[in-house]
């Protein structure tokens, strides 16, 4: 604790007396605190903390994070100068501590620099992973998956248990992703594999968002006083092993018989390996993998297989823990699916363009509950002026998702679920819209988006069109608790159980 507390005061010279030159023209924002600047102002729920400061200083303001200058942003007005207007200027990620001790950070696609290589990553992702017609290919894998879902639910029915809404769509979505990857299954047909893994990726998601003096005191990084580092790295090292020992037989299989494939996003991914000049190897589309499972969350954007499983199955659970607040919108969901799909065959991914209030629902859901509050930190390229101040070079900018799908202006009663907001309504979450960017927006927003929509309608309408639900006994609607554990993402405090009729 001696060598904390002198190694912090040491620090305090450079953010008492070195100043930036452009510090005048920042944007307003509450006064700082010597050596730890506003960080006692964020609280356990930064997404809320800064919401309510921004009513105060402005959708636009400056906060010091110990020795970092953070602007924050927190009206779509500002985020479309970010995202549009000075996109290039902001390309950058502000890369912390924990995220840069996994092998070969520098290429993911969530936290790499946004130079060349991490062009030819999105390129990839977007002309080859997720186009149309390579995720039909494979829609007969998700649809088996959504069927083992529904055959898991019915057993616990039958059995009168509970059903642990966030567990089973966690091992859903990490099949979902799996069988796209990979053609095969990560969780077994029980689910009972799927702790093992969601654990690993719990322990990246908690680690990664707790605030590390690491990220905020850049010349303790070499201490790694919180340990947070030490503790993450064997997550990312067990996961990198399950990606081994499947590229391992994948590799067997190609080598055996040179014509055989699958058709999935890992024989993509090889056959860029091989191919002459390319820059993909067998060691960097690990993390490429890793995080094109993040990249799939539902609001954000890290990379694939711990946000595309944690994130999704966050939406699921908060889109069926609102509808059940709401017993009157639940029926209205089912009564739409029984009315296009009927009672004789299960919902394929062909039936979603036809369920409107179903889409309706999970709009609102992603509105009310981002998966990722706050953007992944960008970093200023340069000196950028937007509205008269000065955002300077390497400045730290937050994008607070959370407040901006809240702010009255562009929302009629935010703290309110209704879906029919969104029915007949132009407003998409494809980034054009500023008010509403739950995958982010410009150049860097959610290239797995495409999968994750398809994913996340998938595992609710099947739930709702096998089942109708209800909370367990003595629990009243308007007494769920709908409280929120602030991470990386944003999960519900207490786990949703509910059970299946």
């Amino acid at each position: 604790m001696e060598l904390y507390i002198f190694l912090l005061f040491c620090i305090s010279f450079f953010l008492l007396f070195r100043r930036r030159s452009s510090a005048h023209s920042l944007p307003p924002g509450p006064i700082n605190f010597p050596i730890f600047g506003s960080l006692h102002r964020l609280g356990s729920h930064p997404n809320q903390s800064l919401y309510e400061l921004a009513k105060t200083y402005g959708p636009l303001m400056t906060l010091r994070l110990g020795y970092i200058t953070t602007v924050i942003v927190s009206s779509a007005e500002f985020a479309k100068q970010v995202f549009q207007t000075h996109e290039h200027s902001f390309s950058d990620r502000t890369v912390p501590d924990c995220v840069a001790s996994q092998p070969n950070p520098e290429s993911t696609l969530a936290w790499a620099l946004g130079d060349g290589r991490w062009r030819n990553r999105r390129r990839l992702c977007s002309t080859q992973l997720f186009t149309v017609q390579r995720l039909n290919s494979l829609q007969h894998l998700r649809h088996q998956k959504a069927q083992q879902l529904i055959q898991h639910i019915n057993k616990q029915r039958a059995s009168g248990s509970q059903v642990k809404i966030g567990e089973v769509a966690f091992a859903t979505t990490l099949n979902l992703i799996s069988t796209t990857i990979f053609s095969s299954d990560i969780v077994d047909p029980e689910f009972s594999t799927a702790q093992e893994f969601k654990d690993l990726v719990w322990r990246i998601m908690e680690d990664s968002a707790k605030p590390n003096l690491s990220d905020y005191f850049p010349i303790l990084k070499r201490f790694d006083l919180q340990g947070i580092r030490k503790h993450i790295r064997p997550s990312y090292t067990r996961l990198h092993e399950i990606f081994d020992e499947m590229i391992d037989e994948r590799m067997e299989v190609r080598a055996s018989d040179s014509v055989s494939r699958n058709g999935d996003l890992l024989d993509v991914l090889l056959d860029q390996c091989q191919q002459d000049g390319s820059d993909f190897t067998r060691q960097n589309i690990k993390p490429l993998i890793l995080f094109t499972n993040l990249i799939l969350k539902l609001n954000i954007k890290q990379d694939l297989f711990i946000a595309g499983s944690d994130t999704s199955a966050i939406t699921t659970e908060w889109a069926m823990a609102e509808l059940l607040r709401k017993p009157g919108v639940l029926q209205k969901t089912r009564r739409e699916l029984m009315e296009v799909i009927g009672t004789k065959r299960t919902v394929q991914e062909s039936d979603l363009d036809k369920l409107p209030y179903l889409e309706a629902v999970v709009k609102e859901t992603m509105r009310l509950h981002p998966a990722v509050p706050l953007l992944l930190p960008y970093k200023a390229k340069n000196d950028v002026e937007i509205c008269g101040y000065t955002i300077p070079h390497n400045t730290q900018l937050l994008v607070n998702a959370w407040a901006i799908a809240r702010d009255p202006k562009y929302w009629n009663h935010p703290f309110s679920f209704c879906p029919e907001r969104f029915l007949d309504s132009s407003l998409d979450f494809r980034g054009r819209d500023f008010e509403y960017i739950p995958f982010g927006a410009g150049r860097r927003i959610c290239p797995g988006l495409p999968l994750a929509v398809r994913m996340v309608h998938l595992i609710l309408a099947s739930m709702i069109h096998s089942f109708d639900w209800k909370l367990p006994h003595g629990i009243h609607p308007q007494d769920l608790d709908m409280q929120e554990q602030f991470g990386m993402t944003l999960k519900k405090a207490i786990p949703l159980c509910a059970i299946p009729i």
